[in-house]
This record gives C-alpha cells, sequence and structure tokens, in this order.
C-alpha cells in the first residue's frame, strides 16, 4: 500500500514538472523530490500528527491550524475577522470582542504568531497574534482554539511588529509600523511635518502568568522610524529586545524611494529590563489616550469590552542606557536571535549579506562608548564594534532567520526564490534549496526559541503562479514542506493553504493535545441565560424585548414552537447545548436573521439577536449536522403584527394539531 502510495505521488509530482506544463522553475526543480517523500509525509487514519502548526491568516484576520508532517488543515480561528461557521463576531457573546475605541471593526490582517513560552522553551499555553490595521494584539486560548483576549493599541498605527514576547512571556512587545503624532498631541499637521511631528511606538503588553490576562504596562516612545520585525534576547542577552527599523530617512512619500537613500538602517537595542525598573520607579510619563480591552469568560462564555484611558509613556531620548541603535543594510525585515542568545541576525532585504551581531560585542561597545554618533538623541554604535561577522553571498532578498539545534541557521531569500542553510560559527553557506515561489518567511518549530528542533522547516511563498490547478486570477496561497534531519534539505511537501499564511509557529503537539477541552462541563456554566435542562426552558417578555431560553440535545429543540412575538419585538435566542459529549456541537439559525448561525459547543450558552421584518411564519433549525434526525431538530416561531392580542407561549411535543390529539378511552360519569 505504501508503495502505490509513493507510486501515484511521484506521479502526480512528475506530471507537475514536465516542460510546457510550468512556467519560471528552476531547472533542478525536478530533483527537488526523492522517492521517500511520501512517505516522511504520510499519516495513517487514525493516527496523530507529530506537530501542531499556527500560520496566520493575514487579510483573512484568522488564524490557520495544520497538522505537520500531514500539512492536514485542522481549524481556522477567527481572531480579528467575523466568522459565520462559528457565529464569532456575530453572537451577543463574542461581538464585544471585536470592539475598539473606532467601534466595532470586525477585520485586521494578521501577520504574525508567538506562541508563549516558559525559560525559553514554547510552553503551549497560548498564542498571541497581531492585527496590523486598527492596531490590537489577541490571545487565543490552546486548551479552548479560541480567542481569549483582544487588547488595541493607543499611539500606534500598523501594528506590524509584534507579537513578540519574553523569555517567560512576561511581556508581548509590539512596535508600530507607521510613526504618527501620539494620540495626546494634535495629529492635525501637515504630513510633510514627519520629522517633526511624528513619533515611533513599542509597546509592552503584560502577561498574567496564571490565566494570561494582558494589559498595557508601558510603552516607549522613539524616533520616527517603521518598526519591522523584533525578538527577544535570550540565554546571555536575557533582558535584551531588538528591533529592525527602515525609513530613517523619515520620509513621508513614495518610501520605495525616499526610505531606501541611506546605505544602512538600524537594529534597535532594547534594555526592557531597564525599563521596567524606571516604569516602578515611576518615571513614566502618564499619558490619556482611549484604547479597548476585550475578553471572552469561559465560565460565562460572554465577552466584555472596557474601554481604558491611561498609558505609561518613556521617552528613550530622555533615557541614557536605554536604547542604541545598530546600523544595518537598509530595509532590513528580520531581527533574529540564535537560541544561545549571543547573535542576532539582521536581514536588509537590499543586500546581498547578512550581518551577524554579536551581543558580548553590542555590550563592550555600549562600555567603551564606541558610538559613532547620535539619532535623534540616541546613541549609534558602531558597525564594526557591533559585527561579529558577515554571510557572504548567500542569496539575494535575505528575509527572515530561523535555527536548528545543531548550529545552524536558515534564512529566506525572497528573490532568488531560495532557503539558504549556513553555519552560525563560521558563517559559511551548507546548502540552498529552491522555493516556489518569492518565500517571505520560514518557521522551524521553536526555531526562535532556545530550544529549536531540527526536523522540519516550512516556506511561506507569496506568489503561487503554477503549483496549483488555476482558479482564476487569484490563486491558493503556498506553502512548502522541507525535511531538514540531514545535511542537504529536502521538499517532502507542496500545499495550498488559506491567506495569507504570512509568519508560523509550531510546537510538539504532546504540549496541547491531552490538556485540549472535549466539553464544558453544564454545572459550571454561569451565564446568566443559561438553561441547565429542558425543564428551565422558558420565554420571557421584557417590554418589546423576548428572551427565549432555549436547550438544544439530540435532535429536538426546547422549545420548538413559539407564539405570540410581535413586529417590532427584539427577540433573543439563548441557546444552550445541554450535550455532555465530546465532538456534538450543536447549530441554530432562524429565517430572515441578518447575522450568522450559532455554533454551540457541549455545555455552553449562546445568543443570536433577531429582529424579525415582517409577519409570518418562521422555521428554526439546527445547522450542525448531529444525528440521524438533524433534520427534525427544528421548529416554528410565529410573528403577529404589533398590537396582536396572540398570547405569548411556547412548548415542545404539546404543541399538536387536534386533530392528531391522542384520545383515551370514555371515562364513566360520577355515580355510574
Amino acid at each position: 500500500m505504501m508503495k502505490i502510495l509513493q507510486r501515484n505521488v511521484l506521479y502526480l509530482v512528475a506530471i507537475s514538472l514536465l516542460p510546457g506544463i510550468q512556467s519560471c522553475k528552476p531547472k533542478n526543480a525536478g530533483n527537488t523530490v526523492n522517492s521517500d517523500a511520501a512517505g516522511k509525509v504520510y499519516v495513517a487514519p487514525g493516527k496523530y500528527d507529530e506537530y501542531y502548526n499556527f500560520v496566520s491568516g493575514g487579510f483573512s484576520g484568522q488564524l490557520a491550524v495544520y497538522g505537520i508532517p500531514s500539512c492536514r488543515l485542522l481549524r481556522v480561528i477567527p481572531v480579528f475577522s467575523v466568522d459565520p461557521e462559528k457565529g464569532w463576531g456575530y453572537s451577543e457573546e463574542t461581538k464585544p470582542m471585536l470592539n475598539t475605541s473606532h467601534g466595532q471593526v470586525p477585520w485586521d490582517d494578521l501577520h504574525h504568531v508567538a506562541m508563549s513560552q516558559t525559560n525559553g522553551e514554547i510552553d503551549g499555553r497560548w498564542v498571541f497574534v497581531n492585527g496590523n490595521n486598527t492596531p490590537r494584539v489577541g490571545r487565543i486560548d490552546l486548551r479552548t482554539f479560541r480567542t481569549a483576549e483582544i487588547i488595541e493599541l493607543p499611539n500606534s498605527a500598523g501594528n506590524h511588529s509584534s507579537p513578540f514576547l519574553t523569555e517567560n512571556t512576561e511581556y508581548i512587545i509590539a512596535g508600530t509600523r507607521f510613526s504618527v503624532p501620539p494620540d495626546d498631541k494634535n495629529g492635525d499637521v501637515p504630513i510633510n511635518t514627519y520629522k517633526q511631528n511624528f513619533k515611533g511606538t513599542i509597546s509592552f503588553i503584560s502577561v498574567n502568568k496564571d490565566n494570561g490576562n494582558m494589559d498595557i504596562a508601558f510603552q516607549l516612545q522613539c524616533p520616527g522610524v517603521n518598526f519591522d520585525l523584533s525578538h527577544s534576547g535570550k540565554g546571555k542577552s536575557s533582558g535584551w529586545f531588538f528591533f529592525s527599523c527602515y525609513n530613517t530617512e523619515q520620509a513621508n512619500t513614495l518610501l520605495e524611494v525616499n526610505a531606501s537613500k541611506r546605505d544602512k538602517d538600524f537594529i534597535m537595542a532594547v534594555n526592557w529590563k531597564k525599563a521596567e525598573e524606571l516604569i516602578k520607579a515611576g518615571k513614566g510619563r502618564k499619558q490619556a489616550v482611549k484604547y479597548a480591552s476585550n475578553r471572552f469568560d469561559e465560565r460565562t462564555h460572554t465577552a466584555t469590552s472596557t474601554i481604558k484611558n491611561e498609558v505609561a509613556v518613556l521617552d528613550v531620548k530622555d533615557f541614557p542606557e536605554l536604547v542604541y541603535l545598530i546600523p544595518c543594510p537598509k530595509s532590513p525585515h528580520g531581527c533574529d536571535v540564535d537560541p544561545t542568545g549571543e547573535y542576532i541576525v539582521g536581514s536588509g532585504k537590499l543586500a546581498a549579506l547578512i550581518p551577524v551581531f554579536s551581543f558580548d560585542k553590542i555590550q563592550k561597545a555600549i562600555a567603551d562608548k564606541a558610538f559613532e554618533g547620535t539619532y535623534d538623541g540616541v546613541p549609534v554604535i558602531k558597525y564594526e564594534a557591533a559585527l561579529y561577522g558577515e554571510v557572504k553571498k548567500p542569496g539575494l532578498g535575505p528575509l527572515h532567520t530561523e535555527f536548528d539545534d545543531r548550529g545552524n541557521a536558515y534564512t529566506s531569500m525572497f528573490v532568488s526564490s531560495e532557503v539558504v542553510k549556513w553555519s552560525l560559527k563560521d558563517l559559511t553557506v551548507l546548502d540552498r534549496v529552491p522555493t516556489y515561489y518569492s518565500v517571505g518567511h520560514l518557521m522551524i518549530p521553536g526555531g526562535d526559541s532556545r530550544k529549536p528542533t531540527g526536523r522540519y522547516l516550512i516556506a511561506y511563498n507569496k506568489i503561487t503562479k503554477d503549483r496549483f490547478l488555476p482558479t482564476g486570477p487569484e490563486l491558493s496561497q503556498s506553502a512548502q514542506l522541507y525535511d531538514i534531519s540531514g545535511d542537504k534539505m529536502q521538499l517532502i511537501m507542496d500545499y495550498p493553504t488559506i491567506g495569507e499564511p504570512h509568519y508560523a509557529q509550531a510546537v510538539s503537539a504532546d504540549l496541547i493535545r491531552d490538556k485540549s477541552v472535549k466539553f464544558f462541563k453544564i454545572e459550571d456554566n454561569n451565564n446568566p441565560y443559561v438553561s441547565k435542562g429542558e425543564a428551565t426552558a422558558k420565554v420571557v417578555r421584557e417590554g418589546n424585548k423576548v428572551h427565549v431560553y432555549m436547550t438544544l440535545i439530540r435532535s429536538h429543540l426546547t422549545p420548538d414552537n413559539i407564539e405570540g412575538i410581535k413586529m417590532g419585538d427584539e427577540v433573543y435566542f439563548h441557546a444552550t447545548n445541554i450535550e455532555q459529549d465530546w465532538d456534538v456541537p450543536h447549530g441554530f439559525a432562524i429565517k430572515g436573521a441578518l447575522n450568522a448561525e450559532l455554533l454551540v459547543m457541549p455545555g455552553e450558552t449562546t445568543t443570536l439577536k433577531w429582529v424579525p421584518d415582517r409577519v409570518g411564519m418562521f422555521p428554526m433549525y439546527c445547522t450542525d449536522f448531529c444525528s440521524a434526525l438533524h433534520q427534525e431538530m427544528s421548529g416554528y416561531v410565529r410573528v403577529s403584527p404589533a398590537g396582536s392580542n396572540v398570547a405569548l407561549n411556547f412548548s415542545t411535543g404539546t404543541n399538536l394539531a387536534k386533530a392528531d390529539i391522542p384520545v383515551g378511552p370514555a371515562k364513566s360519569a360520577p355515580g355510574k
């Protein structure tokens, strides 16, 4: 069976590589897949993958979960987007999760993913993601695989440089992509006053070690540059954070030209332990702002949104020994720290080399004051004083570097469409493999942590071209799985993904699998509208609001007949799934609803708001297949005119037509 599967896979691969069918493939594309590739990615029916892989959904605002090595899509988690499949952003309980200081914002650009760590190692508790557009950071609870929290970031615009975290998840760090005037300043200024009025802000978001709750601990006001990617120090560089910065020209138009004039931009080194000390000493300026903090409570299955009004800000130019700048080839994208914490890799997108900086040399340069001057009040360390060395001629367009457990680094090359493997010890190139095409980010499980693995690497490509069946002008997004366990990298899987797979992290399934919640205990459900059994189901009128306390179980609704609803009413269906069995969700929908269905997990309560727009009969039903009698899991709501005298009543199983009412045996008259 395995040999047949391998032959079929290889036949398809061979066909896909035939000349004339493909375009723009490297000449050596045909020999990148070996005969054992199918066996390396095959996961037998009923078996589990070795890793969970969490992948950004980009402009979809979602997070995708894949298994490795099968590359099977396991789940799509809505974060900043509304999702009709799950009712996310449609149910009354989840609507507050999408609140911001601008109001409801039901989309965002989810670019980056970071998994919580303990002692620099992934611990499998939470995944953090960024909202690039309306600056936000989200937290996903890996017990439920649902979004647990979203926090908005003031003083920011384009939250691209996030969410990156410290070794013990003390802080999530977020740098603004677009420098803008601070929120407490007049933003109605000429755009060409950028150098005078625009600032870059870095947010430090504290994370409660027990429950994961986030809050903004403090912010750093920095020079008006654009922040790209960042990573925390670890080991010997613990307590420091490193950011790539571009547009040090502080241009405000045609950045393609005007932000590429300088020979070098910067890596910014931040002593976050020093910043923490300054905040504790009361040195932060209290600034009036407005931002939303949204949390989902699994006890009540309900989200709340709170608007907050203040942050503490440190202006970095006022505090020596807090921030330093290191020249880096212009327009750097990646800023990556190796597992030991000694090496910081910068990736200038327009460079033909990769600079590697030494933390020890950075510290010596600071002690020796080996500076070449200042930039907007911030000391600039001499390039050679911080440099460990350069990887020569690695390829074109270096973007992002991750690491294995054997002292090797792997860098994505956007322009030359390849992944390059090189040695941290002597900075020599060891291997290179083509990607299809224009690779952006890459991922090695644990590859940015203190304890990476060295088995798999995934390339996330920006252009698909001819890899899959055509689907009109827009093609599927693309990713490719490589085996990196040997001296040579080997392509073993080429697969489509939901868009846009910008950034990812993966972890051993053993850290998460057995902690996964199977169902919610009905006795622990503290939703104020819960019905913990059919006997408590009811319909209650409060003025023009009608609350339907409903239960769902295989295979009926309680109640399933409701009358007395009138035009002008707002109807709230509070649906409780009273199943206590794994993987038996129920859905709920009603004809004419302007929002989505509900998808209710076992033991959970979720609410659908419905405002009928006409008089008539409205079927309601379960939308998620649950049993052989799923089609029968339905009912009716009767809507009457406003002012009607139809009484409010409800039932399940008793409101039968008169002809259908069973007739019992005749009873004798009393006394006879």
